[in-house]
């Protein structure tokens, strides 16, 4: 399938799988190594994920993790416009996406520079972040989740986890075409109401989000899908994560969501080369 997004009139071609880097403007995030504060900090980690291969850098200024508590949007504002400004400083060609659901921050990120709108609500925490992504005219990444990062998993409830997650997205994919949003990526929200079992149904299951013919992005990077399955930390969880990106990206992930660039682009390479003389046999 080919896909291309069009980040501030420049095509990015979602054709073949590319990373998207994880940059956390925060003190709360799962995993620590994805954190960074000051400045100098940010652009260090931008330019080690840009020279790793990553296609897109996705910051955010607040947890989302399970139980994570809600950071006002002045707060969130504060902490990843003066990021995006840097990173643009540094790196002008950089695609930069923001990881925020509130449509005040989206809109000062993407005059700051940023060209992507990364949501986990889908929209359905500011019921404004729809019509000001159509208005921007920029790629919106809509997640499933159910109720706030704070209560999530408490609504970890599905009949059948994969077809109500799909169902979700066809009525979803309507009212973002019906707002005018052109280039749309999904992400159905692993680890984000759901628990270990969904997750892996979820994972086995991605291919049928295909049907929907827009590209997916797949955020499993050091979770607790891997970490409690395996009964360790985030910090231990890369083989595991490897593991992860490899069965994503035969299920037809466009986009790895990931903490690790460069272990994350090896395995997109060699995924890429396995299936090519695959398919010459």
């Amino acid at each position: 399938m080919t896909y291309t997004i069009n980040c501030r009139g420049k095509l990015l071609d979602l054709s073949q799988p590319v990373a998207m880097g994880i940059m956390n403007i925060n003190e709360d995030s799962f995993y620590a190594g994805s954190r960074s504060h000051q400045l100098h900090e940010v652009t260090a980690r931008a330019g080690q994920m840009l020279a790793g291969g990553a296609a897109i850098l996705d910051l955010g200024g607040q947890s989302t993790r399970p139980g994570s508590v809600q950071v006002s949007a002045e707060e969130e504002a504060s902490r990843v416009i003066p990021a995006i400004h840097a990173i643009v400083h540094h790196y002008p060609e950089a695609v930069i996406s923001v990881d925020t659901y509130y449509a005040a921050v989206a809109e000062k990120a993407v005059l700051a520079g940023a060209a992507i709108v990364n949501d986990i609500s889908a929209g359905d925490l500011d019921k404004q972040m729809i019509p000001t992504v159509a208005r921007l005219k920029v790629p919106y990444i809509a997640m499933h989740m159910k109720g706030t990062p704070e209560t999530m998993q408490k609504e970890a409830r599905y009949h059948d986890v994969v077809q109500d997650v799909l169902d979700y997205f066809i009525l979803k994919l309507e009212v973002l075409r019906q707002a005018g949003i052109r280039d749309v990526i999904i992400d159905p929200g692993f680890g984000f109401a759901k628990n270990m079992e969904h997750n892996y149904q979820l994972l086995n299951g991605l291919h049928a989000f295909k049907m929907l013919n827009v590209p997916i992005l797949a955020g499993v990077s050091r979770k607790g899908m891997i970490y409690k399955l395996l009964e360790t930390t985030a910090e231990q969880a890369l083989n595991g994560t490897t593991v992860l990106h490899t069965l994503a990206l035969q299920q037809g992930a466009a986009i790895l969501r990931v903490h690790d660039v460069k272990e994350a682009n090896e395995v997109i390479r060699i995924m890429q080369y396995a299936q090519q003389h695959l398919s010459r046999d």
